[in-house]
């Protein structure tokens, strides 16, 4: 039973006598008997082990009475001074210890032998709860909408042309046959003739199709050449299925952490498989796609779970980047997030709430001028501006300030071209 926790077990088992002398009363005799081996594990054990067999930074200990069963008193000894048990030599020991190691040995657990029977009673009758599967879809969604417009107005059109020919199809045939009974001559005209002869009765009508197709022809032709990379929306499928929801959202875990080159370089960086390994050595379920995924990790990272060692054997995940912008267009993380002081909301939208991240905003030269021109830049308490604003005049500042009593990433050459064309 080994530990790295910087949980003081003291004020942990402080903590449990205190909550249990309020459940049962001021004789500490009552209170040992009836510890609660629950509160007990959670205070002194949880933050290194699980109370199955599956290990964390240290052993599952489901089964450990056993494992120690020939080795009579002795489990008491290990879980209150671990490194005196090492020192005498004991094989099974430091067989653990070494399995271990690299967690390093556990602080001596100030708990009586009462309350190391209650805790591993409580870990032998516990049974770990099902796991509710959310229903999330944890394969990658393609880019665009399944509901295409474009496809659509094709079927659309298609269909209007179908009951076009179809309604002159019927219309020709009733012609014919009122012809014959009239004993007139049936006209032998093709569908070509007949559109002709359509066109040549109606000049005005026909003119004013013309003009509204080509028109609008124009327009659609204009907007499409508009979204010409422009990927808003775009949420591709990654090798490794990652859920931003369970990490950034319910986990709390800061962006920077992944994305540590965020605030010291032009990119944010792709987190390495050692990042995620920092947590994941010691976390081997998640709560949607249980080992699955985390396996991959391992393959990646070359990590054995089972014998909590790198193989050596690395394999390189091919994340599939989701935000690209042009080679022309230049873009400075740090510069947007330590100087401009900016959230990663405020580009990428609401990333915690997302399981598969996407683009949430278009990225567009029209979308960043308007942003540089209504953004305020934050000036007081930001070192990066305070030469900037020493050598201003007061003429000079009203100036910039345009009435409306703040600068803006405009007045500062926020829309020079050299900005983000050089």
């Amino acid at each position: 039973m080994l530990s790295y926790c910087g949980v003081s077990t003291k004020l942990s088992k402080l903590t449990a006598l205190v909550a249990l002398v309020f459940s049962f009363g001021f004789n500490s005799t009552e209170v040992k008997a009836q510890a609660n081996g629950e509160l007990l594990f959670k205070g002194n054990c949880a933050s290194c082990h699980r109370a199955t067999d599956e290990a964390l930074t240290g052993p599952g200990l489901k089964g450990a009475r056993d494992r120690w069963s020939d080795r009579e008193g002795l489990l008491y000894e290990w879980v209150k001074n671990p490194k005196k048990v090492l020192d005498s030599g004991d094989p099974y020991a430091n067989k653990l210890y070494s399995q271990y190691k690299s967690s390093g040995i556990m602080p001596a657990q100030a708990v009586s032998n009462e309350e190391i029977d209650a805790i591993f009673d409580y870990v032998d009758a516990y049974v770990a709860p099902v796991a509710v599967v959310e229903t999330t879809e944890v394969a990658g969604t393609a880019q665009g909408s399944n509901s295409d417009s474009t496809t659509w107005m094709l079927v659309l059109a298609v269909v209007l042309l179908v009951v076009i020919f179809s309604v002159a199809g019927v219309k020709r045939t009733m012609r014919i046959a009122v012809a014959a009974k009239k004993g007139e001559e049936v006209p032998d005209e093709s569908y070509l003739d007949s559109f002709k002869s359509w066109i040549v009765k109606n000049k005005i009508l026909t003119a004013i199709v013309v003009v509204v197709i080509v028109v609008s022809g124009l327009r659609a032709g204009w907007y499409q050449l508009t979204e010409i990379g422009v990927y808003q929306g775009y949420k591709p499928e990654q090798p490794i299925w990652f859920s931003h929801n369970v990490h950034a959202g319910k986990n709390k875990i800061n962006c920077v952490y992944c994305h540590n080159s965020a605030e010291k370089s032009k990119h944010a960086g792709i987190p390495t498989v050692n990042v995620c390994m920092n947590c994941h050595s010691a976390i081997s379920k998640g709560s949607i796609t249980g080992e699955t995924e985390i396996a991959k990790i391992y393959e990646a990272a070359g990590w054995d779970p089972k014998a909590r060692a790198y193989s050596g054997e690395e394999k390189p995940v091919k994340w599939v980047k989701v935000h690209n912008l042009p080679d022309h267009v230049y873009f400075n993380h740090s510069q947007h997030v330590v100087v401009g002081k900016l959230e990663c909301q405020e580009c990428h939208g609401e990333v915690a709430e997302m399981d598969v991240a996407e683009q949430h905003a278009p990225l567009t030269m029209g979308w960043c001028i308007d942003c540089h021109g209504e953004k305020e830049v934050q000036m007081a308490g930001n070192g990066y501006y305070d030469e900037i604003h020493a050598r201003m005049s007061k003429e000079e500042l009203k100036k910039y300030l345009n009435g409306d009593e703040k600068i803006t990433v405009r007045d500062l050459g926020g829309w020079e071209c050299a900005k983000c064309h050089y």
